[in-house]
């Protein structure tokens, strides 16, 4: 029997329909019950590619025997963060300010009016490695709000003021200057991975906000050396082209293989601005790689572009891109030994499953092992069709087909800024796809009023959209109309620039909120500041308003941009690698004003 998620469109909280355990969605029915019968909240949060969120819903949320506890003793809430990246960025970091941790599955647990007391990520079913079992974890809990739930609450209350950290910063006095931004490339250089590109050690993530920071001046080198070692690695698909979020070793061999909208329009403008500013033709050929296979395997009817691919199918990690020494040879004939030279395959392999341990399984790289030659182009074109063929006959990862109005904003800035720049057919297609999702954007991801939403499935768009939303897709429509020069993208995107300053900016510090001034109210008003993985709305504010001031002229997007600059223009060189795009931004705000290509009418 289903519970309330099977009337949802996430496909994450779909996965859960079937559930034993009674979820509901986050919103007023689950805060209603919670208040009315005063149990606490149990939340559990999530994203439908999440492969640790898979293991804990086979191992705990799918036995009976601990659905029941869930249900008897807590309301039971099922969020999908990239729905609701409100309620995820609130509670993950009370998760982290309690345990120095943070990750999906985030659960924690609430009073009936919200406030957290206590939470974790992923819990096993039976105590291990010095985890205690989530059933053990449901029944302390549990115990602890019958006896002392008073004090609970006034804990709670307590933890409510630092959950607004960032909310109550003040803007610096003193303007940005040049050697902050050098700073910053110094700053980056210290934690620069020579050997293997990228900072710091494993798990490794691509960064891209501080890599797209670092091509702009004396850091190009760290940029360039780190987007040819993500190219050669496991974490690019070298057969399908697209990337995976992240890679779990230091080489960047073995990835963690779930594909996000997010990352590959972000990771493809990367690719194509490092290629603009080497002339470096390889990074062209990655950067065409990411946008084909979003175009082929990402994009819905409408034109907008879904969410996510699993890292997982038939309940394995990575089995969909994994290969044996033996199925190349039997496959590719007398182009195996070629094969297994260029991609990097060995007898023993570089991934194990430790849930599904299989001797001698390959991620492919583009690096060859020793004494390996890279074959021609015609027969590397061979060996991937051969792949390909094969791989289209295994069971696919999941897809989550949900769009996102901010990463489809990121995807419409790729498209238009490669379309601009390679011209021709391809260009073109580029620049229509770009066109088709920007247009789906604004007719299906408006409310009745007009007000911007945030996602959309099965037909239907819904939820208040975020301030990442708005800034995202003022960034695509300033992208688009330099692409195009068509009007109706730069008055589209004064008119988004006005009611983002109107409904989310803060009047008395400056900068930000994340969520509009008519959105449902949390138990705070966040301003989410850092650019880690992706662009924080406030930096992309910053940058799309700094860019709409050159082209209108008009003072006051300059001077909401500098306010939202100045809440962190302290922080941000100290910390840059959390905070690539304002970054830009800076450099934006001190480079000399550029050439505007299009004549269009200054608003008065």
């Amino acid at each position: 029997m289903s519970n309330a998620l099977a009337q949802e469109t996430s496909p994450y909280l779909r996965q859960h329909a079937e559930n034993p355990v009674d979820w509901l969605p986050w919103g007023p029915a689950a805060l209603e019950r919670a208040q009315a019968q005063d149990k606490p909240l149990l939340v559990s949060i999530g994203y439908s590619a999440c492969h640790w969120c898979h293991v804990m819903e086979r191992e705990s949320f799918e036995d009976p025997r601990t659905a029941q506890l869930m249900n008897e003793c807590f309301v039971c809430v099922k969020v999908d963060r990239e729905e609701r990246p409100d309620v995820d960025a609130i509670y993950m970091e009370a998760v982290q300010g309690m345990t120095g941790q943070g990750g999906w599955p985030l659960n924690v647990f609430l009073t009936p009016e919200q406030l957290p007391f206590y939470g974790g990520t992923y819990f096993p079913p039976e105590p291990r490695h010095g985890m205690p079992a989530w059933t053990q974890v449901l029944q302390a809990i549990a115990e602890s709000w019958d006896v002392n739930r008073e004090q609970i609450r006034a804990g709670g209350e307590r933890l409510r003021e630092r959950l607004s950290g960032a909310a109550r910063l003040s803007p610096a006095t003193e303007p940005v200057q040049e050697h902050a931004l050098e700073q910053s490339v110094a700053t980056l250089a210290e934690g620069f991975d020579a050997r293997h590109g990228g900072f710091g050690t494993a798990p490794k993530f691509p960064q891209t906000p501080v890599l797209e920071f670092l091509l702009l001046g004396e850091g190009r080198p760290m940029a360039l050396s780190t987007l040819h070692a993500m190219a050669g690695g496991g974490i690019h698909d070298q057969l399908g082209g697209g990337f995976s979020r992240y890679s779990v070793d230091a080489a960047w061999t073995v990835p963690h293989f779930e594909k996000m909208l997010y990352d590959n329009a972000l990771l493809a403008r990367a690719y194509l601005h490092g290629w603009q500013a080497s002339e470096d033709a390889r990074l062209l050929v990655v950067c065409k790689g990411i946008i084909d296979w979003a175009m082929r395997e990402m994009r819905g009817p409408e034109g907008g572009f879904y969410s996510a691919l699993d890292a997982d199918s038939e309940g394995v990690e990575g089995r969909f891109y994994v290969w044996t020494i033996g199925e190349l040879t039997e496959l590719l004939g007398e182009d195996a030994a070629a094969a297994i030279a260029w991609l990097g395959v060995t007898e023993q392999g570089n991934f194990e499953d430790p849930h599904h341990p299989q001797p001698g399984l390959n991620v492919l790289t583009d690096r060859g092992i020793a004494g390996g030659l890279v074959p021609d182009l015609q027969t590397q074109t061979r060996i991937r069709e051969a792949l390909l063929l094969a791989r289209a006959k295994r069971v696919r990862p999941a897809l989550d087909d949900k769009r996102l109005t901010s990463w489809n904003a990121l995807m419409v800035c790729a498209l238009a800024e490669a379309g601009a720049a390679l011209g021709g057919e391809g260009g073109n297609r580029y620049l229509q796809a770009a066109v088709a999702c920007a247009e789906f954007l604004q007719r299906d991801m408006r409310d009745a009023r007009g007000r911007l939403l945030r996602t959309y499935n099965d037909g239907r768009a819904k939820l208040d959209g975020y301030l990442e939303d708005h800034a995202f897709l003022l960034e695509a429509l300033i992208a688009l109309f330099e692409a195009t020069c068509e009007e109706r993208w730069f008055h589209q995107a004064t008119a988004l620039a006005d009611e983002m300053i109107e409904r989310f900016a803060d009047t008395e510090q400056g900068g930000f909120y994340a969520t509009a001034s008519d959105s449902e109210a949390l138990i705070v008003r966040r301003k989410d500041l850092d650019d880690s993985p992706i662009p924080s709305g406030s930096s992309s504010a910053a940058m799309g308003l700094l860019r709409l001031a050159q082209l209108t002229g008009e003072e006051r997007y300059e001077s909401h941009a500098l306010g939202a600059i100045a809440l962190v223009s302290e922080i941000a060189p100290r910390h840059p690698g959390a905070f690539g795009h304002m970054l830009q931004a800076m450099h934006w705000q001190l480079a000399p004003a550029r050439p505007i290509a299009c004549a269009v009418p200054v608003r008065r």
